[in-house]
C-alpha cells in the first residue's frame, strides 16, 4: 500500500494542476494571452500583471511566477485561494519599498507540470535505477524543463520586453514559484544566470516527488553545488512552514543552506525563512510574499 505522505502529495500535485478560470485583480490590470505558442513546450495562458499607475514612459522590472493561474483571483482557482500578488506588490510599490515592476504569470501545464518543473539536469545525479523509475512514472517519460526554460527566455521573455515597458537586463529580471515551482525558479537561475538575477522558492519541494526520497533531494543539491551562479550578481530566496507538506522540507533545506554557504552566499543575497504554523498553501505563500518581494525587487 502508498505511504499516507506519498497519497497527499500525489492529490496536492494534481489538484494543482485543474483547469480554472480568467484571473481578476483586485488592482492593477492583467493582459491575458491564451495559448502562448512555444516550438518547445505545450501552449498556456499567460497573464501579464502591471499596477494601476503603469506608465509607457517608465521601465519596470519583470517577476516570471509559475503556476500563474493561482496568483490574482482567488474565485477561478481551483482552492479559492491566492497569491494576493497584485494586492502585495501594489502596496510595497506605493510605500516605495520595491521598484516599479510586473509579473508575468506563466500557467502551469496541468498534467506536465511535474516535467516541466523538476530540474532536468539534477537526473545525472541520480543511481541509473532510480533515475529511470523516476522518469518513467512522474515525468511522462520525458523531461521538460530544459525545455521550459527554453520557452521562457527565449520565445516568453522577448516577447515580454517588446511588448511591455520593460529593463530587459539580469539586474530587473526575476523568477518565483513554490512547491516544484521553487525547483525550476532556482534552476532557472543556475540555468540562465546572464538573464535572472535571482530567484524567490517558497516552500520548495526538495524530495522532488517522493515524500521518502534521500537520493532526490541529494541529487538536486549536487546540482546546485557544481551551478549556482556568482553571488556578487544573484539573491536567492528559500522558506518553508512545517504544517503538511511542509513539514518535510526542513531537513533537505539545510543541506542546501550548506551548499549555499559552501559557493559564497551570505546574508546580503540569499535568505532562508522557517515560519512556524505556515502549511503549504497559497493563503500561506500571500501572508509572506511581501519579503522575498523585497528582498529581490528592492530600490
Amino acid at each position: 500500500m502508498m505511504p499516507a505522505k506519498q497519497i497527499l502529495s500525489q492529490i496536492i500535485l494534481i489538484l494543482s494542476c485543474l483547469p480554472l478560470l480568467a484571473n481578476k485583480p483586485i488592482v492593477g490590470k492583467v493582459t491575458r494571452i491564451n495559448d502562448f505558442p512555444s516550438n518547445f513546450v505545450a501552449a498556456r495562458n499567460i497573464d501579464i500583471w502591471v499596477p494601476e499607475d503603469y506608465d509607457t514612459l517608465k521601465r519596470y522590472a519583470v517577476l516570471y511566477m509559475h503556476d500563474g493561474q493561482m496568483l490574482f483571483d482567488s474565485t477561478s482557482t481551483w482552492n479559492h485561494q491566492e497569491w494576493k500578488a497584485d494586492e502585495t506588490l501594489s502596496r510595497l510599490m506605493e510605500e516605495d519599498m520595491v521598484q516599479n515592476s510586473i509579473i508575468v504569470g506563466i500557467w502551469n501545464n496541468q498534467e506536465y507540470r511535474r516535467t516541466e518543473y523538476f530540474p532536468e539536469k539534477a537526473l545525472q545525479f541520480l543511481p541509473h535505477e532510480t533515475r529511470d523509475t523516476l522518469i518513467a512514472n512522474w515525468l511522462m517519460d520525458k523531461p521538460l524543463a530544459d525545455e521550459y526554460l527554453a520557452f521562457l527566455t527565449s520565445e516568453l521573455k522577448p516577447y515580454i520586453d517588446e511588448h511591455f515597458s520593460t529593463y530587459a537586463d539580469r539586474q530587473h529580471t526575476f523568477i518565483a514559484g513554490s512547491s516544484m515551482g521553487g525547483l525550476i525558479s532556482a534552476y532557472a537561475v543556475c540555468e540562465y544566470p546572464d538573464i535572472f538575477g535571482g530567484a524567490a522558492c517558497l516552500s520548495t519541494h526538495w524530495p522532488g516527488i517522493y515524500a521518502d526520497s534521500k537520493e532526490i533531494p541529494q541529487a538536486i543539491n549536487t546540482y546546485l553545488l557544481n551551478n549556482l551562479p556568482d553571488p556578487g550578481s544573484h539573491k536567492f530566496y528559500f522558506d518553508f512552514g512545517t504544517e503538511s507538506i511542509d513539514s518535510w522540507y526542513e531537513p533537505y533545506q539545510k543541506i542546501v543552506d550548506k551548499t549555499m554557504q559552501a559557493r559564497g552566499y551570505d546574508e546580503t543575497n540569499w535568505k532562508t525563512l522557517k515560519f512556524p504554523g505556515a502549511d503549504h498553501s497559497e493563503n500561506a505563500w500571500a501572508e509572506r510574499f511581501e519579503i522575498p518581494l523585497t528582498f529581490l525587487l528592492q530600490k
